[in-house]
């Protein structure tokens, strides 16, 4: 306790120092060196906390020596009976000084957001941060990345700033890898198109990887990052102004506000010159006056021609690379033969649109596969639109898309495969009895890290709309993911929008919604307080056993709230030594929380968060 107060004590001192250099960064005209991308922490406990953070405040002292002499890279290690890994790069246009400034933010932020995790990792438009009970330093984590977009705003020559900046980006993307210090920055004007053949705007772009991994992973993942980003390049109603990607591995950043100076300015031409895909930006690039326009018509002209060849050459495939960005698109005959010809035996379940099978692809791995039977223009259109929107949400907590295939009116969605299946066989299924209570409290706090992610940091709000125990799927460690988005759809931006369609399971659905269709995010909200419900008493919603019979599993906790008897309401089969009753209670009463009526009194999963790692409770209060 001494050590975690020490803890304590040093975020304190450093968060004054962040406030002065929050108030420094609001007042530089430049871009905002330390705008946060993305943050997340492990979801496990460390065994000994005293010890271990410890050790992690004696690598972060080791990291602030290290930067102290110039360098923007640096790692630290304590190898003890509590090792820890830390890691921490800035990107090399900032100034020392504000690399260290950076480093203060990132130390204050990772020790309020991840108090007692044995890992965590913060992101920053200036800097990474990140430490592990493990050596992570020659990881990439393709799969995991994080994307930003600028708030939408008209760009001037809107077409050719997205041809100049997907271009820009994939040459970084192309050249970084083979730079000594894995670092490109580049800028390229846009030009308007007009008979004078101005500049209408200027793109700005830099590309980073860890200095700890290889040559070949770095290209790896920043191609990714360059799938990921385009996403704030196609945005609706016009490209964003400015957008990035990151992961654990790599950065990729562009803007129409300059972020560096020109003096970090990277000849990445000479690490091009071997490759095909530079030559247009060159030219479009190189040009002014009227040779310049030519040169762009000429290369607008080019790329179309080029992504007309991309839609023939998919058009066997209702969905083509380039709209998914990332996934592989298999073979329908390839998934046929993985599935046994989609055979009884290979089946694992049903999802909202279709049966799910265990497949082994040609690689050995073992995936889910999702087959869709698509008979009207309607449901074609839901397909498309999940595809859509499941390739570009990546978070631990939620399950990945690995890619997808169509043949006629069956379309096939591939998923990375969870042995331990669904969370419902645990708690009042075959598995019941199994899950420990730290497993069941891990569970609940993953469920709600995804949901956050979902309604409030990925690009757009999405609504899952079905939130229930056997559509959280377990891993390998019984760290959950949230599955089936065959349901979900994108938050109307009329919040008084109303639903013709019913998409959810009795039980576990919002009354607002049920019966009136009043959608938005506290569908998810009242769905998620009835699964934790479920959780810690180890019951169906809908089928409550014995003597419980005659009431809902909702209602019967209610009673035991009203009546300060929480604890008959926990799981019988988990051993009363293995909880706190308080904590149980602080469970309970967040569970009812999320299910109060009418919407405004439900917390948002983002507070749900806060609610479960901080000690305070929530008092609901039953109002119908």
């Amino acid at each position: 306790m001494v050590e975690m107060k020490r803890w304590g004590e040093t975020i304190t001192v450093v968060v004054l120092a962040v406030t002065m250099v929050i108030e420094s960064a609001m007042s530089d005209p430049q871009a905002n060196k330390i705008s946060k991308t993305g943050r997340e922490s492990s979801g496990f406990d460390a065994r000994n906390p005293s010890e271990f953070f410890r050790n992690v405040n004696a690598t972060l002292a080791d990291l602030r020596r290290q930067l102290s002499v110039e360098k923007n890279f640096a790692t630290a290690e304590a190898s003890a009976a509590e090792p820890v890994y830390t890691l921490f790069q800035c990107r090399d246009y900032l100034s020392t000084a504000d690399c260290v400034a950076c480093f203060n933010v990132a130390t204050a932020d990772i020790g309020k957001i991840c108090k007692l995790n044995n890992g965590a990792r913060v992101i920053y438009d200036g800097c990474y941060l990140r430490y592990e009970v493990r050596s992570f330093f020659t990881e990439i984590e393709l799969g995991t990345s994080s994307e930003v977009c600028a708030d939408n705003k008209t760009v001037p020559a809107q077409a050719a700033f997205t041809l100049v900046a997907v271009q820009l980006l994939k040459d970084l993307a192309d050249a970084t890898p083979k730079i000594k210090n894995f670092f490109g920055a580049a800028k390229r004007q846009v030009f308007d198109g007009g008979p004078s053949a101005k500049a209408s705007v200027t793109v700005y772009a830099v590309a980073q990887c860890l200095g700890t991994v290889s040559q070949g992973d770095c290209g790896k993942c920043l191609m990714g990052g360059y799938s990921n980003i385009q996403t704030c390049l196609s945005q609706s109603g016009g490209s964003s102004g400015g957008g990035s990607s990151a992961s654990g591995g790599c950065f990729l950043r562009y803007s129409v506000t300059p972020f560096f100076s020109d003096n970090d300015i990277t000849n990445i031409m000479p690490y091009l010159q071997k490759g095909s895909s530079s030559k247009k930006t060159a030219i479009i690039a190189g040009g002014v006056g009227a040779v310049s326009l030519l040169l762009l018509t000429i290369a607008l002209l080019l790329w179309y021609r080029s992504s007309q060849k991309r839609r023939t050459a998919n058009r066997g495939d209702i969905l083509g690379v380039t709209k998914l960005q990332g996934p592989t698109i298999y073979r329908y005959k390839d998934l046929k033969s993985a599935t046994k010809n989609f055979s009884e035996e290979c089946k694992i379940g049903e999802g909202g649109f279709g049966d799910v099978y265990k497949g082994i692809i040609s690689n050995g791995n073992i995936v889910a596969v999702k087959k869709h039977a698509v008979r009207t223009s309607k449901e074609m259109a839901d397909f498309e639109s999940e595809v859509r929107l499941i390739a570009n949400v990546h978070h631990r907590n939620i399950i990945r898309l690995l890619g997808c295939s169509g043949k006629g009116p069956v379309q096939i969605l591939v998923y990375e495969y969870m042995e331990n299946g669904s969370l419902d066989t645990f708690l009042y299924g075959n598995k019941r009895g199994t899950l420990s209570w730290k497993q069941r409290i891990d569970i609940i706090l993953g469920i709600a890290r995804g949901l956050a992610y979902l309604h409030e940091q990925f690009h757009v709000c999405i609504i899952h709309r079905d939130v229930k125990s056997s559509n959280i799927l377990l891993d390998d460690d019984f760290q959950p993911k949230i599955a089936d988005f065959g349901l979900a759809r994108l938050l109307p931006t009329d919040p008084s929008h109303l639903t013709t369609r019913f998409a959810g399971t009795l039980g576990y659905t919002a009354p607002e919604y049920a019966i009136n269709g009043h959608l938005s995010e506290k569908v998810d909200t009242y769905g998620f307080g009835v699964v934790v419900l479920e959780v810690l008493s180890g019951q169906n919603c809908n089928k409550m056993k014995n003597e419980l019979l005659t009431q809902s599993l909702l209602e019967y906790a209610w009673k035991s709230y009203n009546n300060g008897t929480h604890e008959d309401l926990i799981d019988e089969t988990i051993d009363s030594s293995e909880y706190n009753v308080e904590n149980a209670k602080k469970m309970i009463e967040i569970a009812l929380k999320c299910t109060q009526s009418p919407v405004s009194l439900r917390p948002t999963m983002s507070e749900v968060v806060v609610m479960l790692v901080n000690d305070a409770s929530p008092e609901p209060k039953q109002t119908n």
